[in-house]
């Protein structure tokens, strides 16, 4: 069963190749959506997939490439979004 989710990946998680981590992993493991900073040095990541795919990214996001230093992952699910690829912003 498809379902999204919204997270947001605190900690030193901006200018070390967070997001293009993010996205290979994503498409490895079958998941479309996007990954974006935020002002406030944050990470946004909105995922769509199988739910065995999203727990998978989701543990992965709470260590993230080895130069990131993540503190903390908040996520939700939300509404089935309309998304290809997985693309960074």
């Amino acid at each position: 069963m498809m379902k999204c989710i919204r997270c947001n990946v605190s900690g030193r998680v901006q200018g070390v190749f967070y997001r293009a981590s993010t996205r290979q992993k994503a498409l490895e493991l079958g998941i479309c959506g996007w990954a974006r900073n935020l002002p406030d040095g944050s990470v946004e990541v909105i995922a769509c997939g199988e739910e065995a795919s999203l727990d998978r990214l989701l543990a992965w996001l709470e260590v993230g490439p080895s130069h990131a230093r993540v503190e903390k992952v908040d996520w939700a699910d939300i509404e089935e979004q309309v998304v290809e690829g997985f693309r960074t912003a």
